[in-house]
């Protein structure tokens, strides 16, 4: 196995998953966060003082990766993020006024946390931690008893749920909540909904028995546009140029992306030769020359390079309109 199936390995058993996000998404998704996060460590300031203050920040922190980074993700909503506190939050109380022993009343009000949170639909990683804080800060936090759900967990969980959605409100891209932004963006077609109904997914998700953070709507929408463009099969003849890059459209250490770099001068262009290199995935750095029938039979679609990511051009589109990642 060469060097780079065996990172490819190593990175696919620590669950490293390929980037597709541009620089300019990462550093929005920054940004909500230093902002979602300064006006709540203001209101913790002014509820609790020092130690107990920073625990509750940085409950929130936690909420704010998801709320900021992925505000697409079911995790992400506000019914997730609103239930999830309050109901830990109360846990947490409980447990740290009825359990004397400091590590068992923590590790019961995380699991008790949990417990609810699938039942109630609500699972928001950052709700364990508020139900920790609860027990294991310090006098203060515990001096205001059930107060603690309401002010500052909850007082904090509505303040960072609203900078949430204005921030994300200015970029037309980003959805929060997400249903919002179903309207506006493509959905899947009638077909598409007919042909994969409601119960198929829940009888999918069964078979895995297992949390999946994706939602419905998104999931149909990812089969239309993999059916869509495998529909679309290998290219003509005649679209293919010089100087364009081309991708087999495989996966795994199959892919690969070639460049047109010369080519014969036959009258009929299926005839033509064209001498091409691999720049990218499987046999980089290799030549050839063969057909453009040939080399059309194995190109799956035309792609360009931006932002360190080979990205699809569709066909109906320009190239000033391109889409989609490879």
């Amino acid at each position: 196995m060469s060097p780079t199936k065996h990172l490819r390995h190593w990175l696919h058993l620590l669950g490293v998953q390929g980037g597709t996000l541009s620089h300019k998404e990462k550093f929005v998704s920054a940004l909500g966060g230093f902002l979602g996060i300064f006006v709540v460590a203001v209101i913790s300031r002014h509820s609790l003082n020092g130690t107990d203050a920073l625990f509750i920040t940085a409950s929130m922190g936690a909420s704010a990766v998801l709320l900021f980074a992925v505000p697409h993700g079911v995790l992400s909503q506000p019914w997730p993020l609103v239930a999830s506190h309050f109901i830990s939050a109360l846990v947490g109380v409980v447990c740290a006024q009825t359990i004397p022993n400091t590590f068992l009343a923590g590790a019961t009000a995380v699991a008790l946390a949990i417990l609810l949170m699938h039942y109630l639909r609500c699972i928001h990683p950052p709700g364990g931690a508020t139900a920790l804080t609860a027990v294991i800060g310090g006098p203060a936090l515990h001096d205001l008893g059930y107060q603690f759900v309401l002010s500052p967990v909850m007082l904090n969980v509505v303040a960072i749920l609203v900078c949430a959605i204005v921030f994300n409100a200015f970029f037309p891209w980003r959805r929060y909540p997400a249903f919002w932004g179903r309207e506006k963006k493509h959905t899947a077609s009638a077909a598409t909904q007919e042909s994969i109904s409601h119960e198929d997914f829940l009888n999918a998700l069964k078979e895995i028995n297992s949390f999946v953070d994706v939602t419905e709507d998104d999931l149909l929408l990812i089969y239309e546009l993999v059916t869509k463009a495998r529909a679309q099969g290998h290219m003509q003849a005649t679209q293919l140029h010089l100087g364009g890059y081309y991708s087999n459209g495989c996966y795994g250490d199959d892919w690969s992306v070639r460049q047109i770099v010369d080519e014969s001068s036959e009258p009929d262009p299926a005839a033509r030769k064209v001498i091409y290199k691999t720049v990218a995935g499987s046999g980089k750095r290799s030549t050839g020359c063969i057909t453009r029938a040939e080399f059309a039979s194995w190109a799956k679609h035309e792609v360009f390079r931006d932002d360190k990511h080979w990205k699809r051009i569709l066909p109906e589109s320009s190239k000033d309109q391109k889409t989609g990642h490879e």
